[in-house]
């Protein structure tokens, strides 16, 4: 029988793996791994509580804002605040980014970005959600506060990335660049403990999963290759949760769209709290994340917080064969004396 390995022993023993072994993002895994106990504890009793249904705000890119998003955002940045390991957090429900001051004389060399709680329209009828984040080495002199070119910094400069779901068993997911692990909550002993060693994404899967609600929203190549995973009589799946669908996709296989529409012309997820860290894990697992645009998600220069972007990502021989079908049935730029 094998040991149990918690996240806390395993975050330790991969501390060398690292490219600055310090014990810093080490702390700041663990903080994230606490923060979302905090979270998984009130998402299971949410109905008993006053933390169901809307706040009544919208956050910065119009969502509006559930009770349960603003409590994992604060118990986030509280757990984030109190090691002294990050100088400043960035999230999807903050207008702009938070400064952390240094405690003890640590000069804090990381910033966490997160979406504290995807879905959570979904909270109030028990459907799956997510916490997703991501953390960046800082480029600013660490001796002063954290600016905002910490936070605007390319996927492919991410120290480590990851999610929790929050289901019918509450599982941590997190890369550091050397692949990716899962870990699922045992109430039990109240740990995180090693479940998913070494995930790998199928090549190609049965799943496709895309809010097809908005079809005739959608460019005619997107509509083109969703046309065809239906005669291929692949299964459609659509949570409403993009952690949720990431999820079931890293383990099965199949490809998860969010194309751009005519009301969000240049798409709706975020690029720095969202499509970052997801994609992130998604290649780590050996797979791929493109814009509907066909730009590589990671190699993308964000230019603002909430910048938003359309996405492909999943297995690899579907994403490649999205990227051939918006190759061969897109319609050419045109520009202003008609030529191409």
């Amino acid at each position: 029988m094998n040991r149990t390995v918690t996240l806390d022993e395993f975050i330790i023993q991969r501390q060398k793996d690292f490219p600055y072994a310090s014990g810093e993002l080490t702390g700041l895994l663990r903080d994230i791994g606490v923060a979302a106990k905090i979270v998984n504890r009130e998402v299971n009793k949410a109905g008993l509580v006053n933390i169901l249904g809307v706040s009544g705000a919208e956050n910065k890119t119009g969502d509006t804002v559930q009770k349960l998003d603003i409590f994992a955002n604060d118990k986030l940045i509280d757990c984030l605040k109190n090691s002294g390991e990050c100088c400043g957090i960035a999230s999807e429900e903050n207008e702009t980014f938070i400064p952390i001051p240094s405690i003890e004389s640590k000069n804090a060399k990381y910033v966490v970005v997160f979406d504290p709680l995807d879905g959570s329209s979904n909270i109030d009828v028990n459907v799956s959600v997510g916490t997703i984040f991501g953390i960046y080495r800082r480029k600013s002199d660490s001796k002063g506060e954290c600016q905002l070119e910490d936070f605007l910094q390319k996927g492919t400069e991410l120290v480590a990335a990851g999610y929790v779901i929050y289901g019918t068993s509450t599982i941590l997911v997190y890369s550091t660049g050397r692949g990716v692990n899962g870990f699922t909550l045992d109430p039990s002993i109240g740990e995180f403990c090693l479940s998913h060693r070494d995930i790998k994404i199928p090549d190609r899967g049965n799943y496709y999963s895309v809010n097809q609600g908005y079809y005739l929203k959608f460019d005619i190549e997107m509509r083109r290759y969703i046309d065809y995973c239906s005669d291929l009589n692949l299964r459609l799946r659509y949570i409403g949760s993009m952690v949720s669908d990431i999820h079931r996709i890293l383990l099965q296989g199949g490809i998860f769209l969010y194309p751009n529409t005519r009301k969000y012309p240049l798409g709706k997820l975020r690029l720095i709290y969202e499509c970052n860290p997801l994609g992130f894990i998604v290649e780590q697992a050996g797979g791929k994340a493109i814009t509907c645009q066909l730009e590589r998600i990671l190699e993308l220069e964000p230019k603002e917080l909430h910048q938003r972007a359309t996405i492909a990502i999943g297995s690899p021989a579907m994403v490649d064969e999205m990227k051939a079908f918006v190759e061969r049935y897109s319609v050419p730029s045109v520009t202003n004396n008609g030529v191409s």
